[in-house]
């Protein structure tokens, strides 16, 4: 059994202003950013984590690092940097104030969030490359830590633009439970740190294609909310390793957008 956390990046200057980064602008977090991160890392500063992946985007990898000094256990653990994990790419538009890709958006008679922009990525693409990572995830995890024809359970963290998105195993999880939901005799975790429009396209694989089971009394519009930065969604992700490679048995949402670590700051979202 795997549990997956995912965390979104901090807030850069950019974020502020409203402006789109995607892959093209990569920028460091501003000083909100760094107190969300830091906020993020005391929130999970007792958290053991097995791996810990991370977008190769400056934002994502400064506030990863931050998690990780934070942390009680893995302080001192090397990050793995993956390009799979970098933001939706937004072409022409990277840049660019928000508004300008809703104008955008309009002119082309599409919604917002299913334009894309030229020389952009479409949401299937961005789709592709997180089947890509769990893909590499699934194997590399059932590689390292289970016997070969056993069935493992793993879970894994991430957070919005920290690297948006947690996994955990408890399905009834409350919305502002404890740092440690879902956790309880899962024996890998993996952090993930990217980007809000990649969490969002990784939650709704993981919940529409994977047909992962979601927490009691969950609203799909809370589940598919934009995430805030270092927001945090988790998922247990049950593996069996088969003749062709693991395959993916069982999957439960424990939270998703998670940001209670944020309540305190002044300026958090």
């Amino acid at each position: 059994m795997l549990v997956f956390s995912g965390e979104t990046a901090g807030e850069t200057q950019y974020n502020r202003e409203k402006l789109l980064q995607g892959q093209g602008v990569d920028t460091l977090l501003s000083e909100t950013g760094v107190q969300q991160a830091e906020a993020a890392g005391q929130y999970l500063k007792d958290i053991t984590f097995t791996k810990v992946f991370v977008s190769n985007l400056q934002r994502a990898v400064q506030t990863a690092e931050i998690i990780l000094r934070n942390n009680t256990h893995c302080s001192g653990m090397e990050m793995v940097l993956e390009p799979l994990l970098r933001e939706r790419g937004f072409g022409v538009a990277e840049g660019r104030h928000k508004e300008d890709l809703k104008n955008m958006a309009n002119a082309a008679g599409q919604s917002c969030r299913d334009y894309t922009p030229p020389g952009g990525e479409t949401l299937d693409q961005v789709k592709l490359r997180f089947k890509k990572f769990l893909k590499a995830l699934f194997k590399q995890m059932l590689d390292e830590h289970c016997s070969s024809g056993s069935a493992a359970s793993s879970g894994a963290s991430t957070s919005r633009e920290v690297a948006q998105g947690t996994a955990a195993a408890a399905s009834d999880a409350p919305p502002h439970g404890s740092a440690d939901d879902g956790l309880q005799g899962v024996p890998v975790h993996a952090l993930v740190v990217s980007h809000g429009a990649y969490i969002r396209v990784a939650i709704r694989h993981l919940v529409e294609d994977l047909s992962c089971s979601l927490p009691a009394g969950a609203k799909m519009s809370q589940v598919f909310s934009p995430c805030p930065n270092t927001g945090i969604s988790r998922f247990v992700l049950t593996l069996t390793q088969s003749e062709s490679g693991p395959v993916l048995s069982a999957a439960r949402c424990v939270f998703t957008n998670r940001k209670n670590h944020l309540e305190n700051l002044p300026d958090a979202e």
